[in-house]
């Protein structure tokens, strides 16, 4: 293999860093030569490619080669999650929002970090999330929380717009104690 071919490999996985990236580039994989250079560099920097590898769609063999292919199928986008619960806070009965996820207690603005992603149920922390900010911005409140048990903070929308919404007072409040 000429230093070029590898030279240009390097580069093409250089330039892979985010799906889009990828899916352009993808392109560029149409010469069999230029494949096998992406798959000797990809060995020789520790991935475990098999030989099949050279038959895979250039996506594929692009996030392999990155090391990547793990962290692709990792969900990013929130889940549909719409299920009544008991708010662990104040124990209001909260039903579901109906055209949306509702994570958090309308009369007390409380939640449980319980996910990672929207609606995922993968955090396995579960404490309390306090609200401790809401700014309001047109006519909607955006929510910060923090979490009493391990820290993390999380984002998330008020819900004004269906039949059970989030407590108007609660929400002014929240926004003026944070001096948003």
């Amino acid at each position: 293999m000429s230093p070029e071919r590898r030279a240009e490999a390097e580069a093409l996985l250089a330039r892979a860093t985010s799906r889009g990236a990828i899916k352009r580039l993808a392109g560029e994989l149409g010469d069999p030569r230029l494949r096998e250079a992406v798959l000797w560099v990809a060995r020789h920097r520790g991935v475990d490619l098999p030989d099949e590898a050279l038959e895979w769609p250039a996506k594929r063999l692009l996030r392999r080669a990155r090391g990547r292919e793990t962290e692709a199928r990792k969900r990013t986008n929130p889940v549909a999650r719409d299920e009544a619960f008991t708010c662990v806070n104040c124990g209001a009965a909260v039903t579901p929002a109906g055209r949306t996820a509702r994570d958090h207690c309308p009369r007390c603005l409380h939640s449980v970090h319980v996910d990672v992603v929207p609606g995922d149920r993968a955090a396995g922390c579960g404490g309390l999330l306090v609200p401790v900010d809401a700014v309001r911005r047109g006519d909607r409140f955006h929510l910060t929380y923090r979490c009493r048990r391990c820290g993390a903070e999380r984002h998330n929308r008020a819900i004004l717009e269906v039949d059970d919404p989030d407590d108007w007072e609660a929400l002014v409040a929240l926004t003026a104690r944070s001096g948003s």
